[in-house]
């Protein structure tokens, strides 16, 4: 009796395992879109956190206030990140059930 739950627990692990998988692959098919400064410095990442795109309205591009472009640009990277992990959670978290998986980002 003991082995036929045992079989079972390790059938759930290899589906589980599948379906991670399968949703790691499709989180590298999306997007977010971000952006900082009302819509001055947009940033497209990937759902595997690689950034697609950066655009920058010309009228952010002040000279005499680079810091301010440079505090756009990584608030709207660190905003992408955020929404990335978010839908890592919400895809990840449907298939764990919630559970805290020793080892995996979500």
């Amino acid at each position: 009796m003991a082995g036929m739950n045992m079989q079972q627990m390790m059938k759930q692990a290899r589906k589980m395992q599948e379906q991670l998988a399968a949703a790691e692959d499709n989180l590298k098919t999306q997007t977010v879109d971000t952006s900082a400064g009302g819509g001055m410095v947009k940033v497209t990442m990937t759902g595997d956190m690689k950034i697609e795109s950066i655009k920058i309205d010309p009228n952010a591009c002040d000279p005499e206030d680079v810091e301010m472009l440079q505090d756009m640009i990584m608030a709207a990277v660190n905003e992408a990140i955020r929404s990335v992990g978010e839908l890592a959670n919400k895809q990840m978290g449907a298939i764990t059930g919630g559970l805290n998986i020793p080892g995996m980002p979500f």
